[in-house]
């Protein structure tokens, strides 16, 4: 396999199939093998945008992308052979009987650090070669449902939606409401909303599932805590060549818009509603005043729903191996309780409790929620390439 690529490429492998990394390798999907021989070999032409490589434009429009993914790892993988070098080189001053003992003493003093350079790198390494969530790099569909709790459960699932839609923003993403019911006395009964940005998905996946609060509501004269729940589901969103949807299947009706919205809103059937005969399920959009924007909209929120349905069914299938674990996404479990009363935020899947509730439900702390989560699903999928 060296043979047949560049010399780059046959050294970015041999620190591969060889060493601390070997066995990991040896796990790795045969594609994301050939993914690190072609970028490796073609890396320089990739980040200079040079066409002049001889591929067709799909096979370089997928290899930049490949690039953009992996180049990182080959990096890494370069400073790894390079430390190790510098490693042997020390040992070798060390080893000589010509080295001069105060020589050999500032080479010793140097090791130390080499090799916990070492160490971050190979967890960096092991940590980028883990098989990717085809889904990671996608836009999201966020849906929030008021559960238990009646109009408390509105107004914290209306919490919620402003946690995420700050959260977004300090990421740099882009957030638009799909639809929304609002509650009789503030929040939403349900809203659905798009967040578009780069790893959307990767670091929202985790919020499915059942967030509870307690707290007095505003409503409570006694101050008596009442317990409310709320349900997030996060959907990657996905485009035709991902799910296929075939139009015989698709009851479309057209409706007056309803809700507050001015003298638009009941004057023109702009309001779309796509049912799904097969699967039965439904979507709804009345935000925009296009009946054209609406209906693409809720083909985008059919998609994600068809896809997540087969995503969901292929879970189920692995559930006594996968149960427990934090990427499961079961709907149903309890993820998080917020505590206004204590402050604290408790997140059940990795028993962490952070006392900065309000920091949280700015956007701001949830940060450190997601990072733990993403550590925790990180350290389960080395574990479970390990046993391999």
């Amino acid at each position: 396999m060296l043979d047949a690529v560049g010399s780059d490429s046959a050294a970015i492998l041999a620190t591969l199939e060889t060493g601390p990394l070997a066995l990991l390798f040896a796990t790795m999907h045969p594609e994301r093998v050939r993914a690190l021989i072609l970028i490796s070999t073609y890396a320089r032409y990739l980040a200079a945008e040079d066409y002049s490589i001889g591929l067709s434009p799909d096979a370089y429009v997928k290899l930049s992308r490949e690039f953009a993914e992996l180049g990182p790892v080959i990096e890494a993988i370069k400073a790894y052979r390079n430390v190790i070098t510098e490693i042997d080189d020390l040992d070798a001053l060390i080893a000589d009987s010509a080295t001069d003992p105060e020589m050999r003493k500032l080479v010793g003093a140097e090791k130390p650090a080499l090799q916990m350079r070492r160490q971050a790198l190979e967890q960096q390494i092991r940590l980028a070669l883990i098989p990717k969530d085809v889904m990671d790099d996608h836009n999201a569909i966020l849906e929030i449902r008021a559960g238990t709790g009646g109009d408390e459960a509105a107004l914290f699932a209306g919490d919620l939606f402003r946690m995420y839609e700050r959260y977004a923003a300090r990421q740099g993403w882009k957030t638009e409401i799909l639809s929304l019911n609002e509650g009789t006395k503030g929040g939403f009964k349900e809203i659905v909303a798009e967040v578009r940005g780069r790893g959307v998905f990767a670091k929202l996946k985790f919020e499915s599932g059942v967030h509870r609060v307690q707290r007095v509501p505003d409503t409570e004269a006694s101050g008596r805590i009442h317990t409310s729940a709320a349900t997030v589901a996060v959907l990657p969103e996905v485009e035709d060549v991902d799910i296929e949807i075939n139009e015989a299947d698709l009851k479309i009706d057209t409706m007056r818009a309803q809700g507050a919205g001015g003298q638009h809103v009941n004057k023109t059937e702009s309001a779309i509603r796509i049912t799904h005969l097969p699967s039965g399920i439904v979507v709804m959009v009345q935000e925009e005043r296009s009946q054209h924007k609406n209906r693409a909209k809720a083909m985008t929120m059919l998609r994600a729903k068809l896809y997540d349905q087969q995503r969901s069914k292929l879970a189920a299938e692995r559930a006594a191996e996968r149960r427990g674990q934090i990427g499961s996404g079961d709907r149903s479990e309890r993820i998080r309780t917020y505590n206004f009363p204590q402050g604290r935020v408790t997140d059940h899947r990795i028993n962490l409790t952070l006392y900065k509730l309000q920091h949280v439900m700015e956007g701001e702390g949830l940060e450190e929620l997601i990072n733990a989560l993403v550590t925790e699903h990180q350290a389960e999928l080395l574990a479970a390439e390990g046993s391999t």
